[in-house]
C-alpha cells in the first residue's frame, strides 16, 4: 500500500482535539496501521494541547502526517518559535508537564525544529510494516513500482507532479500497462493469451521458490 503524506490546517482550540483524534483514527485505518492508532491519537492530542497551553488558544496550526520509512511521523506546526516544548518531570499532583513526557513514553523519537517563522514539533512511532510499502521489497516489486511510476507520469498533464502512487491509481496503471502490452503483442503477431499464461506460470513458480 502506498501511503501519501497529508496535512490539515486548523485553529488550536480544546474542542478541536477530539475531532483531530477521529481524523487520525480514520486515516490510519485506511493506511492499515490500526496497531499504532491509539498511541498516534494520544500523541496528536498532547502535541496540540501543548500548543494550546504554551502558545495559546486560537493559534493557527497545521497537523502533518507522513511515513518516514516504516515509521509513522506526526508533525504539529505552529508560528511561535519561542515557546519550545521541553521534557519536564511531573509529580503525581502536578496539573501540567505530563504532555511531552507522555509523547516521550509513546513515541520512538521526537523533537523540535525551527523553520524560519514557525516551529515543528514532531514524533515518530514504529509500525509493524516490513517495508515502507508494507510488503517485502523483492526485485520484481521494485521494478514494477519504478515502471508504474514512469507510466503514470506519462498520463499526467504537463507541469503536474505526483509522489508515490495511491493503490487505486497504481492499480489502474497496471491495467493500462497490461493492455498496452497486449496491443504490442498483437501488433507483432504474438499470442497474448499464451504470454499471459506463461507469465502466470513464472509468477507461481517464483512464489513457490520464496516459501521457506
Amino acid at each position: 500500500m502506498l501511503r501519501a503524506p497529508w496535512d490539515l490546517a486548523f485553529t488550536a482550540d480544546p474542542e478541536e482535539v477530539a475531532a483531530l483524534r477521529r481524523i487520525m483514527r480514520l486515516h490510519l485505518g485506511v493506511w492499515g496501521l490500526h496497531e499504532v492508532g491509539d498511541d498516534a491519537q494520544l500523541c496528536v492530542s498532547e502535541l496540540v494541547s501543548n500548543v494550546i497551553t504554551h502558545v495559546g488558544p486560537g493559534t493557527p496550526v497545521t497537523l502533518a502526517v507522513s511515513m518516514n520509512g516504516t515509521y509513522l511521523r506526526i508533525e504539529v506546526h505552529d508560528p511561535d518559535t519561542r515557546a519550545l516544548p521541553t521534557l519536564r518531570a511531573a509529580g503525581p499532583e502536578s496539573e501540567g508537564g505530563r504532555g511531552m513526557a507522555l509523547v516521550d513514553a509513546l513515541a520512538d523519537r521526537w523533537g523540535v525544529q525551527l523553520q524560519g517563522n514557525h516551529k515543528v514539533t514532531w514524533c515518530e512511532l514504529a509500525t509493524p510494516l516490513p517495508s515502507p510499502t508494507g510488503h517485502i521489497e523483492s526485485p520484481g516489486v521494485l521494478r514494477a513500482e519504478a515502471l508504474l511510476g514512469l507510466y503514470a507520469a506519462t498520463k499526467l498533464p504537463c507541469g503536474s507532479s505526483q509522489g508515490r502512487l495511491s493503490t487505486a491509481v497504481a492499480e489502474e496503471a497496471v491495467i493500462d500497462v497490461i493492455t498496452d502490452f497486449l496491443h504490442w503483442l498483437r501488433a507483432h503477431g504474438c499470442d497474448g493469451d499464451e504470454v499471459l499464461d506463461r507469465a502466470q506460470i513464472h509468477f507461481e513458480a517464483e512464489l513457490s521458490d520464496s516459501v521457506p
